[in-house]
């Protein structure tokens, strides 16, 4: 069903105006029949309920009242849950708090004058090794993506000094083990290491047990200080997320290493492509997938009773990170090794579903659930507390708006401004029923409540971003069609010169909404934006397509009308019914009476 009409059947009018009833019999049969709906069970109707009479009886045929038909009315809505758009498992990846325990704030206390000092001497003196060996790197090690491979005698020396330096500044910051389970298979049988999760740049530990392979990494990592060096003697693919043409390039770029053969050194990716806190996996990037090779899912674990490394979007910040663990007596990660994916050729045609196959087997293998965030949900995130909401209220699960909605991102961006203009902070970022009927500067009222219950999905009595975004699009879009427009238009010109007055405005909102001191100055002076005291159709289409939740708040209305009328009807019906079938027990009541008195 689209925009409250079934998509099979004989429709009534009533079903394409959102009410979700079956047909009304007697609809299109036009002509001859259309004289016998005055005396349906519509005629009782209040001067705009008789505006609306038609829409209720089926337009330009006799109500399905008039039938003789036996049946009962029920009430429902026109746009069902869709279980694909559902709350994600894990509500938000890209959030961290360390708890830290009495007992562990002391630990920190004696740590960050004993320890710590003497783990930032040793790292000193590996950053003075590190130096000239990161200069002659950069020296041998062309940086040019589109350069060849270096030759294989430097890349062994490479390769023992990076290791070397890499395993000597891991064991100063406190990780005396890199755990490993499972085996590395080489660049011929798989040209690609898959990474996940990625939640912290201690996450580089896998470099080291992985034999330092090439990496595919932020432009921005390059200009670190002496990072930076070390890691363009692994000839990285460098990507910058804000410039399309390098995402083509590096696409390019990494599907003409993935396929030289064992010539280039294996690539490790970390599809995520941002952090998250480990309780889930997010959307993979098809980067890795798109060359259609073998790749080796590598997964990534930090057993310690407290985590300090997690280093999401929201939450300490890198150097607290840093300092933290620096202070933890010891810490352990783990690299695992699962065994070399190989894709079909139907997944090798499509890299989403290959992508999304691999995921499902890491996913398994931590055993955690997955979700469609992806990068563009963080830029929601900065861009809404930009707005001076809270950062979560920008997590939409991105990939699955775009993919079941076809949003992009500019789009989804623009009606955060409009939702943030709605939303009360006060209230964690979230539209509540007086804020929604604020915004649409009518009353609480049972249609409002209707169109309000539709966009709360989860029925918490509040109404989120990601709620609104998909509202907006299955729910109003839909209904707020050009026939709608015109006939709310004709619905509201009482007097059929063309022209909505404010009196004609007024009347028919306070009849229908039942609100007969309604002021509705404010929400016609916003229609009326040429102060011309009046409103033509032009400027009221104008302002119903800005505004989409109108068109459903006006086809919830004919629907709550219409289920009334018939619900009124099957009472009366029924209650005829009930006396006929008492008569024929009455009359052989007296009739047994009279025969006893005889006898």
């Amino acid at each position: 069903m689209k925009g409250g009409a079934w998509s099979h059947g004989p429709l009534c009018a009533c079903s394409q105006w959102g009410g979700g009833y079956r047909d009304c019999s007697a609809h299109a049969r036009g002509g001859a029949e259309a004289s016998l709906w005055p005396s349906c069970a519509c005629s009782g109707l209040s001067r705009v309920q008789s505006a609306v009479k038609p829409i209720l009886c089926g337009m330009s045929g006799s109500c399905a009242m008039n039938t003789g038909r036996s049946r009962s009315v029920n009430r429902v809505f026109p746009v069902p849950r869709q279980n694909s758009l559902l709350q994600p498992p894990i509500i938000n990846p890209f959030i961290y708090h360390v708890h830290l325990s009495v007992t562990d704030k002391l630990k920190i206390a004696v740590a960050s004058i004993t320890l710590v000092p003497l783990r930032l001497l040793c790292i000193f003196f590996v950053a003075l090794v590190a130096w000239p060996c990161a200069l002659l790197g950069r020296v041998c090690c062309p940086v040019c993506a589109n350069s060849d491979p270096i030759p294989n005698w430097k890349r062994r020396a490479s390769r023992f000094v990076l290791k070397t330096l890499g395993r000597a500044f891991f064991f100063c910051m406190g990780f005396m083990e890199i755990k490993v389970k499972g085996k590395k298979a080489d660049a011929a049988e798989a040209p690609i290491l898959v990474v996940a999760p990625h939640s912290s740049f201690f996450d580089a530990a896998v470099n080291i047990v992985a034999d330092m392979p090439s990496t595919v990494s932020r432009a921005e990592n390059a200009d670190i200080p002496l990072f930076g060096l070390l890691l363009q003697c692994s000839q990285p693919v460098l990507v910058s997320r804000q410039e399309t043409n390098s995402r083509r390039k590096t696409v390019e770029e990494i599907t003409k290493r993935a396929q030289s053969r064992g010539k280039w050194p294996q690539l490790m990716i970390f599809p995520e492509g941002t952090c998250t806190n480990r309780t889930c996996l997010i959307t993979f990037k098809s980067g890795a997938f798109i060359p259609g090779v073998p790749v080796q899912p590598v997964i990534i674990r930090y057993p310690n009773r407290l985590d300090t490394v997690t280093w999401t979007w929201q939450g300490p910040n890198a150097m607290t990170l840093v300092f933290l663990t620096l202070c933890q007596p010891y810490s352990k990660v783990e690299v695992e090794f699962l065994p070399v994916y190989v894709p079909s050729e139907e997944e090798k045609c499509d890299p989403l579903l290959y992508g999304n196959r691999v995921r499902s087997v890491m996913a398994l293998a931590l055993d955690v659930p997955v979700t469609d965030h992806t990068f563009e949900d963080c830029r929601l995130m900065i861009s809404a507390g930009e707005l001076t909401l809270p950062m979560e209220a920008g997590l939409v699960e991105f990939t699955k708006i775009n993919k079941k909605l076809n949003l992009n991102w500019d789009n989804v961006r623009s009606q955060l401004d409009n939702f943030a203009a709605i939303a009360n902070v006060s209230k964690g970022g979230r539209i509540g029923i007086e804020e929604f009927a604020n915004h649409l500067k009518l009353p609480i009222t049972p249609p409002l409540r209707d169109v309000f219950s539709l966009f709360d999905r989860n029925g918490d009595g509040t109404i989120d971003f990601r709620e609104y975004i998909i509202g907006l699009v299955v729910l109003c879009s839909p209904a707020n069609t050009e026939e709608t427009i015109q006939f709310a238009f004709k619905l509201f010109d009482l007097d059929k010169d063309g022209y909505i007055s404010e009196e004609e405005f007024a009347a028919l909102l306070r009849s229908s909404l039942g609100v007969h001191d309604l002021d509705v100055s404010k929400l016609f002076s916003d229609i009326d934006v040429e102060g011309a005291g009046k409103i033509s159709y032009e400027i009221f289409r104008e302002f119903a397509l800005a505004h989409p939740e109108y068109a459903k708040l006006f086809t919830t209305y004919l629907e709550l009308q219409r289920y009334k009328v018939l619900q009124t009807k099957d009472d009366s019906d029924d209650a005829e019914t009930l006396k006929k079938a008492q008569s024929p027990n009455t009359s052989e009541e007296s009739l047994s009476s009279s025969d006893k008195k005889a006898d």
